[in-house]
């Protein structure tokens, strides 16, 4: 089943209404003053967990490349900012770095959909906005973590017609999966396989919006796959604190339904240069992490043939989606979008399987972009984009004015072909990605070594991803103050440059633009706070900005919290 070929070439503009764009990206029909179904487009958006680009995950997906990588566009630039899912995906939806919403880890007292409340963000995501502009709105699969079955409704989440959850503690568990659908109480799907529980629900909804033909809609399809499978074995029945990973706490390789279970017996992790080197790499704990032996990495080789394997429920859901959009009559006018939250890693730069660091592997993602006006089967790699960018792209097609927030940090993508052409040409969008993590890191594989550790608890860093025409460089600050840096010039084997003091050793070159970049790039970004910053008010995006307030600095420099929610999580579930 796989695909050799990711795309075809573009093949130009093609406009379902027979309308142009002139200037910038616009929506269809008349705009906000018009809400009517044929005057503005509906949206899909596709949401997985934890894919990887740069391990060739979409290259065993056939049906996602035939209905969205040959029909839309695919942006291969595109970042997420915060490689863990809980931060990244509120940024998705708030259009904010994590530094600003203040939501940096998956569980309280830092991060978790309880901290996505505290912050005051259940009133201002993109969900509140869609409805404001006159969209039907619909979720269905993983929202946040800590999103629990016991805390679903304090309070429930705002701005959905309708919703169907996966909850903790149960998200991550395959076959024993727990959703909680509007205002009802949670639900065990105990024995079937979670993305087909998600395909029926993501369907059934589809039917829902199709049926009310006076106003537009949004679909959120969540599906957890590939993530680890994850099974919580704690006293109390909660999700458990951090040190219960390993004892309690259980990840192991994601579980594909079982008619996907015998496929890719030869597949293994694409073997790079970077993959389980002979040399160390990187800096902080990655650089003393020990080369993996061939037992490790053959285990490694089967986690990772059990992610493509789980990926084929979301390929046949993908499949299903635009079967019934095109039965419904709906296909012509409706966008799909198609990301993940974070990247992954098994075994570059001998990493176990896990995500949570800066490296391309964890933050260069998938996105996939179709619909009226898109850009068929065209693939772009001259814009930077981030996951901060898509509530304004997606506000921008609804008609929406909040896709002009003062208080975003991302802005709109553009998407038909002659308009990303124009911006490529003219150098019209920032060429820089924000990269920044708090707290810990984890290790989702089997341990081999005996001095290997299951928990890495400073796993604090800023970093900074640019990539420009003579330039392709990823630079970090870590919080123990040790620095490293990469030039990833594309034609040229990447050179990694690690250095302890707050300047760079003077042998270091960094392409036609060296006194340029040294002086904008390292010294302004060495600052005694490694933070970026946005400064909204006056829409400022350099990633060396002073911060807005005094309240984040102290907090940047600081891992979260090593304790995560432990409240119970044993509410009792129906089961069907």
């Amino acid at each position: 089943m796989r695909v050799s070929n990711l795309a075809a070439a573009a093949v130009g503009v093609h406009l379902a209404t027979g309308a142009s764009y002139p200037g910038e990206q616009r929506p269809l029909g008349l705009g906000p003053s018009s809400p009517a179904r044929g005057a503005r487009p509906n949206i899909v958006f596709i949401l997985t967990d934890d894919q990887d680009l740069h391990m060739d995950s979409l290259e065993y997906t056939p049906l996602i490349s035939k209905h969205l990588i040959e029909q839309g566009t695919f942006f291969k630039r595109h970042y997420c900012t915060t490689a863990l899912c809980c931060p990244s995906r509120v940024s998705l939806w708030t259009g904010k770095q994590a530094h600003n919403t203040n939501v940096t880890d998956v569980n309280p007292p830092y991060g978790g959909y309880p901290k996505f409340v505290s912050q005051g963000l259940n009133s201002k995501w993109l969900p509140v906005w869609l409805q404001e502009a006159g969209y039907n709105t619909y979720y269905t699969g993983k929202l946040f973590n800590a999103h629990t079955v016991e805390n679903y409704d304090h309070p429930y989440p705002a701005g959905w017609n309708g919703s169907d959850f996966l909850l903790d503690p149960y998200t991550y568990n395959y076959l024993n999966s727990s959703y909680q659908r509007n205002r009802d109480a949670p639900v065990s799907y105990e024995g079937q396989h979670t993305v087909d529980v998600l395909a029926s629900k993501a369907y059934g909804f589809l039917a829902d919006a199709a049926a009310d033909t006076s106003r537009p809609f949004f679909l959120g399809i969540a599906p957890v796959a590939p993530h680890s499978n994850v099974e919580a074995r704690t006293p109390d029945g909660g999700i458990g604190d951090i040190g219960d990973i390993g004892t309690s706490v259980f990840f192991t390789p994601p579980v594909p339904a079982s008619r996907h279970a015998h496929l890719f017996p030869d597949a293994q992790v694409p073997r790079t240069p970077h993959f389980n080197p002979s040399s160390p790499s990187g800096a902080n704990w990655v650089r003393k992490l020990p080369q993996q032996s061939a037992e490790n990495v053959e285990f490694n080789d089967h986690f990772y043939r059990q992610r493509l394997r789980a990926l084929q429920s979301v390929d046949e859901l993908v499949d299903g989606l635009f079967e019934r959009l095109e039965d419904l009559g709906l296909l012509d006018n409706t966008f799909v979008f198609y990301t993940t939250d974070n990247g992954y890693h098994i075994g570059q730069h001998r990493l176990q399987p896990g995500k949570e660091c800066g490296f391309e592997e964890d933050i260069n993602i998938p996105l996939i972009v179709r619909g009226p006006g898109v850009a068929e089967g065209k693939v772009v790699e001259g814009l930077v984009t981030s996951h901060v960018d898509l509530a304004p792209t997606i506000l921008r097609l609804a008609g929406s004015t909040s896709a002009s927030r003062a208080d975003f940090d991302g802005e709109v993508i553009p998407l038909t072909g002659r308009k990303i052409d124009e911006v490529v040409r003219k150098r019209e969008r920032h060429e820089h990605v924000t990269v920044e993590y708090w707290g810990f890191a984890a290790t989702e594989g089997r341990l081999f070594g005996k001095d290997e550790q299951r928990l890495i608890l400073n796993n604090t860093y800023k970093a900074l991803r640019v990539i420009g025409e003579d330039y392709n460089f990823y630079y970090s600050v870590w919080c123990n103050n040790e620095h490293e840096l990469y030039d990833l010039k594309v034609g040229s084997c990447p050179r990694f440059f690690s250095f302890i003091s707050c300047h760079p050793p003077a042998s270091i070159g960094l392409g036609r633009r060296d006194p340029i970049l040294t002086k904008t790039f390292l010294f302004n970004f060495d600052r005694p706070t490694p933070t970026s910053y946005t400064t909204s008010s006056t829409r400022t995006r350099q990633p060396w900005c002073p911060p807005p307030s005094s309240e984040f600095p102290s907090r940047s420099l600081l891992p979260a919290s090593t304790r995560c929610c432990s409240s119970s999580s044993h509410a009792r579930r129906k089961h069907v």
